[in-house]
Order: C-alpha cells, then sequence, then structure tokens
C-alpha cells in the first residue's frame, strides 16, 4: 500500500491543489476509506482501488469519477467522517459500474443526474455501504428503491415540475462527467472538466465489465446491490437476438389442421385410414411494446418493422399490439 501511495503522491505534483496538506490528510483517508471498503465491503473495495486518486479542488466541490479515475476535492474529503467518506467512494463506484454516463443517450443531463444519485444512494443504503451522507443533503427515496435508473428518470419527467426538479439538483452529491463539454487541445472540456474519447470510454466500459466479474468474485452474492446482481446476470447470461425469439415464440402458436388430402402413413401397419396434417400458414398473437423512457425513437421503429415482417412471412395473420 506504501508503494502505491508513493505513486499516487508522484502523479498529483502537476495537480493544481488549494492546500498541499489538505491534499495529503485527503488522500491518507481516501486510502484509508478503501482499505476499510476492501475488508467490509470487498466488491465496492476491489472497483474502488482501481482508479487512481486526482485532486480536483479547481472544478469538483465533491468528487467525480469516469470509471478510471476518482476526482476528489479535498476540503469536502476531510470533512467527512470515516465512515461517511466510505459512502462516498462506494457511490463513485456504483456511477462507474453502473455506466450512468454512458447510458445517458440523449436524455436531460440534470434529471438523469438526479435519477442516478437516487439508484446509487439506494442501493448504497441497502448494502450498508459505510454511513449516509449527512453534512450534505443526499439523494434517497424508498419509492425508488431497486428502480432501474432509466425507470426513475421516466418518473421524475412525468411527475416533477421545474421548481421540484431544480431543488433535488441542488441534492445531487458529486459532479457527473457526462461528456457534454467540448474538449480542448488540454483534455478538458469547456468547464475544465477531464474529457473522454468515444475510444477511451469503451475502454474503460470494458475494462470495468472484466473487473465487475471479478470483483464480484470476491464476496457472497448477499453483500452484492440488487443492481450489481441484474448487471453481471446480463454479462453472463448468453446473447440472443430479440427477434430470434420472437420468430422461435411465433412458430409455436402457427394453427396446425388435419386433413384426409393429405393420408397419414403412422395408420397404415393397422389397416386404418388417417387424416394427415397439414402444415399451418395462419398466426394469432399478440404483441406488447415496452415504450418506458428508456425505449428510444430508434428502439420503436425498430418493433414496429419487425411487425411488418411478421406480416409478410405469413399469409394469415391475427395481430392485436
Amino acid at each position: 500500500m506504501a508503494t502505491q501511495d508513493s505513486t499516487l503522491a508522484e502523479k498529483s505534483k502537476n495537480q493544481t491543489v488549494t492546500n498541499p496538506k489538505t491534499n495529503a490528510k485527503a488522500r491518507e483517508m481516501l486510502v484509508t476509506a478503501r482499505v476499510g471498503l476492501l475488508l467490509k465491503a470487498p466488491f465496492f473495495g476491489n472497483i474502488a482501488t482501481r482508479m487512481e486518486l486526482i485532486n480536483a479542488d479547481d472544478w469538483c466541490p465533491t468528487a467525480a469519477t469516469d470509471g478510471r479515475n476518482f476526482y476528489y476535492n479535498s476540503e469536502f474529503v476531510v470533512s467527512l467522517p470515516l465512515r461517511q467518506l466510505e459512502f462516498l467512494v462506494g457511490h463513485e463506484v456504483l456511477h462507474a459500474v453502473y455506466d450512468h454516463c454512458g447510458r445517458k443517450v440523449d436524455r436531460d443531463a440534470k434529471i438523469w443526474n438526479i435519477a442516478a444519485d437516487y439508484c446509487v444512494n439506494s442501493d448504497l443504503l441497502e448494502q450498508r455501504v459505510g454511513d449516509r451522507i449527512t453534512v450534505v443533503p443526499i439523494l434517497f427515496a424508498h419509492k425508488y428503491v431497486n428502480w432501474a435508473c432509466e425507470r426513475v428518470y421516466a418518473d421524475l419527467i412525468e411527475n416533477s415540475d421545474e421548481e421540484q426538479l431544480s431543488k433535488l439538483l441542488e441534492q445531487v452529491l458529486d459532479d457527473h462527467l457526462d461528456g457534454d463539454g467540448n474538449e480542448g487541445s488540454d483534455g478538458k472540456d469547456g468547464k475544465g472538466r477531464p474529457s473522454l474519447s468515444d475510444a477511451d470510454r469503451k475502454q474503460i466500459r470494458d475494462d470495468l465489465k472484466e473487473a465487475v466479474l471479478n470483483a464480484a468474485q470476491t464476496c457472497d452474492a448477499g453483500s452484492l446491490p440488487s443492481g450489481v446482481k441484474r448487471l453481471i446476470k446480463d454479462m453472463t447470461r448468453p446473447v440472443i437476438r430479440w427477434q430470434d425469439l420472437i420468430e422461435q415464440q411465433i412458430q409455436s402458436t402457427i394453427r396446425n389442421d388435419f386433413s384426409f388430402s393429405r393420408i397419414s402413413r403412422k395408420g397404415w401397419h393397422n389397416d386404418a385410414i388417417m387424416p394427415g396434417m397439414i402444415p399451418g400458414e395462419q398466426i394469432d398473437v399478440c404483441i406488447a411494446f415496452d415504450m418506458s423512457g428508456s425505449i428510444g425513437t430508434e428502439d420503436a421503429t425498430a418493433f414496429l418493422s419487425e411487425v411488418r415482417g411478421i406480416m409478410e412471412q405469413y399469409t394469415e395473420y391475427n395481430i392485436r399490439i
């Protein structure tokens, strides 16, 4: 650990630091918090120790992550009791694990960040990772426990007005690096925050996928948040195209009929003439579209195109949508 801390200290020489003594204390506390998580919440500790600690006093009021680095404000870090600091580290870990920046797509960044914090905080409280932060207000609602971020986002859009969203935004714990800024020659966006290329983001996602699977093996399933369990299940299950699944299901619904115009050979040895089976060409199906907040125009168009393909494939059909 001493070698790792020396390496991190070397990398921080060129960082803008408000107070070197405060920064040194903050780094020491962060290392201690990560060790604590390794002992008490191994999944979080393993992911956290992969991230480089980088001082961000010049642009970050609390903390942030891009999945590769842990950015922190030294004044904020030293203001937290150790158990609340563990909560902060766990908060950044889950943002990275859930790829909240990558999943935002074209959604409103401010509302998406509110939804992401609701999801992360509820998971941390569920697993008792550190203590709930009280130094600043944070977002939590029993209603959103075990909800996916997309579902929370859709609910906020539907049930919150601008004034309510503005108040909620003030309770977002960290700085979310959503990549909306314009990257300059120094590798930072228009707000002075670090910015990543699409290639970098893809590499980070690939690295995190492997790290999540490895970290999950270090702990029992009961110590994993429900969202992480779903994520690991998606990562390890065989991938089958949804179009192929629909085709398999439709084949099982085709109606067949019997006819003496096609004699069955099964009855020949009994001196009996039995009707044969005529393969059916009519389908009778009901199709349900998921049009929740996680479904965009591109997905909806693909759904409708698949229905059209079904109609063109069969001579007769009864389809309810």
